[in-house]
Formats: C-alpha cells, sequence, structure tokens
C-alpha cells in the first residue's frame, strides 16, 4: 500500500489521511460515539473540500474512530440549547455539508460499524455506496426527542427505501440491524468487521480502474436525475454522454477495448 500522503488539514474532530487515490475521513469523537456537533460539521466539511481539489484522490472511505459507533447521531448536549432559528440553521448547515458529500464528484463509500444513528444515519444515506458490519445499526430517532431528521433524513431516505419504509423508521424511531438495513437496501453490502475498510478499498479500486469522467458524470447524472422527471432525466444522461463522448478517456477506452487491452485513463 502506497505510503501515507502529508495534509495540511489541522482539525479537531476529524481525521483526514490520504493513501494512494483514497482519502480516508474519519469521525474521530470516540467518547461520545462520534455524536456531531457544530464544530465536527465544519471538519467535515473542510476534509471533503481537501478530497474534492486534490486531483489525486480518486474516491474516499468515510468511517468513525473506536468500534460501537459510526456517528451516534447529533450531539445532544448541543441541541438542547438552540433555539428554533438556531435549530433551523444548524439544519440547513448540516444538509448542505452532507448535500457536498453526495456531490462530491467522486464516490464516498460508508464503512459502518456500530450505531449509524440520526445524523448519522443520515451521513451514511450522503454517501455513495455504504457497507456495515453485522453488528451495525440504524434509525432515525428523532421523533424520539420531539423533533424530526434536520439532515436529509425526510428526502434521502424514502428515496433509498422507499416512502413507505422510510416513514415507518422515521416515525416510530425504531433502529433497525445490518441484516434489515440491507434487505431493504438501505446498506448495499454486509462484511466481516476485519474486512470492513479491505472492502471498502476494494470497492474503490474497481471504480478507479474506470474513466475518471465518466465516473463523475455518471454520479451527477443519477443524483441529478432523481430531482426531475424521467424524460428530464433522460435528456441529463444524453448530455452527459455526449460529453463523455468527446473525452480522451472515451477514445483510450474504445481503442483499449479493439485491441484487448488495459485502458489508460487520463480523466480529460
Amino acid at each position: 500500500m502506497a505510503p501515507a500522503t502529508e495534509t495540511k488539514l489541522s482539525l479537531e474532530n476529524v481525521l483526514y489521511e490520504q493513501r494512494g487515490d483514497i482519502a480516508y475521513v474519519t469521525v474521530n469523537r470516540p467518547k461520545v460515539l462520534n455524536a456531531l456537533n457544530s464544530a465536527t460539521w465544519a471538519d467535515l466539511l473542510a476534509a471533503f473540500e481537501q478530497a474534492r481539489s486534490d486531483a489525486n484522490v480518486r474516491g474516499v472511505i468515510l468511517t468513525g474512530a473506536g468500534d460501537k459507533a459510526f456517528i451516534a447521531g447529533a450531539d445532544i448536549a448541543e441541541l438542547a440549547h438552540l433555539s428554533a432559528v438556531e435549530a433551523e440553521q444548524s439544519s440547513r448547515i448540516s444538509q448542505q455539508v452532507l448535500d457536498h458529500i453526495e456531490n462530491l464528484g467522486k464516490p464516498v463509500v460508508a464503512a459502518i460499524k456500530g450505531f449509524a444513528l440520526g445524523g448519522g444515519c443520515e451521513t451514511a444515506l450522503a454517501c455513495t455506496i455504504r457497507i456495515a458490519v453485522e453488528t451495525a445499526k440504524f434509525g432515525q430517532p428523532e421523533v424520539k426527542l420531539g423533533l424530526l431528521p434536520g439532515g436529509g433524513g425526510t428526502q434521502r431516505l424514502p428515496r433509498l427505501i422507499g416512502k413507505g419504509r422510510a416513514l415507518q423508521l422515521i416515525l416510530t424511531g425504531g433502529m433497525i440491524d445490518a441484516q434489515e438495513a440491507y434487505r431493504i437496501g438501505l446498506v448495499n453490502e454486509i462484511v466481516s468487521a476485519e474486512l470492513l475498510l479491505q472492502r471498502a478499498e476494494a470497492i474503490l479500486k474497481t471504480i478507479a480502474a474506470n474513466g475518471p469522467v465518466a465516473v463523475r458524470f455518471a454520479l451527477s447524472a443519477v443524483n441529478e436525475g432523481l430531482e426531475t422527471s424521467q424524460s428530464e432525466g433522460l435528456a441529463l444522461e444524453a448530455a452527459y454522454f455526449g460529453l463523455c463522448a468527446g473525452t480522451e478517456d472515451k477514445a483510450e477506452g474504445t481503442k483499449a477495448f479493439i485491441e484487448k487491452r488495459a485502458p489508460q485513463f487520463h480523466g480529460r
């Protein structure tokens, strides 16, 4: 494995490390189960801005420190003192950070151990792919606090697993295990704890072998298309297809296929 590259980031609650073409972002508040406060949201934004701006980064693995939690949710000690206006502002900030993750232009794999609740579940939902260990737990328990999901849970969850299942999770505030999360499509795969990062790396390496421009445009086509009608989405797909067809990567990819060799993509 390539050595870690030096980073200029100095973050209080998030660790950022780059190895090869993968950036590793770790929420690092294990004593409070990696709960999300305003400072942690700011650190996450800084980490993903670094990953977006670094051309050497082809994908990101997002995880939580320790074995007990991916992210257990919002920091209730901070949340309890917010006024209505401050709470709305806090919701918008978390939504903006998760929009940034979802629309990074590079694949983000959530590697989930332990609790992914509330804002933690919402953070996982914003990632491209979610893999989890058998003991992972998922839920949107905000109604138990007299609140509703404020980091995109009411929007991303029904888009991912369907309205009925999403409403059951949101309105009951219940928690589900990894097997149920896999059954309903909330997670892509279940793996052993010792293989979690290895599997996340393998997924990103498979994606990184493909054309970088095509990967970026495919992400955009899916994310943007979900916000439109199918006919508008098809027009969007055709436009991105045309843009890809004009790239050096497309010329190299088709030539390599004809010549029966591995393509050498350069992202242009």
